[in-house]
């Protein structure tokens, strides 16, 4: 039996709440580093936190879940999701700023 290829999917999310100040961008790269996923995260200057993210749909969906949780100190209030075609352009997960 031939297994098939999860779709690879991508997106960008800004993260609403208390996400600045509580560890968010580490809990964030070591949970996407977990799942195998690609992208990036970083603080915006109106207290959210962007997360552009790429990998299998099993994985992304898993990773857009926790996003709504959030590590232990973080309370989020909403996450605003952007689809958009994956690129390949990234070869790991890391904090920029």
């Amino acid at each position: 039996m031939t297994q098939e290829l999860a779709k690879i999917c991508r997106f960008q999310a800004f993260v609403q709440g208390r996400v600045q100040g509580v560890g968010f961008r580490q809990y964030t790269r070591e949970r996407a580093e977990t799942l195998g996923l690609s992208g990036y995260v970083r603080n915006q200057w109106d207290r959210t936190v962007e997360v552009v993210a790429e990998g299998p749909e099993p994985e992304i969906k898993a990773f857009l879940a926790w996003l709504n949780e959030g590590p232990p100190l973080a309370r989020v209030s909403q996450v605003n999701v952007h689809w958009l075609a994956p690129t390949g352009e990234y070869t790991g997960f890391e904090v920029a700023y």
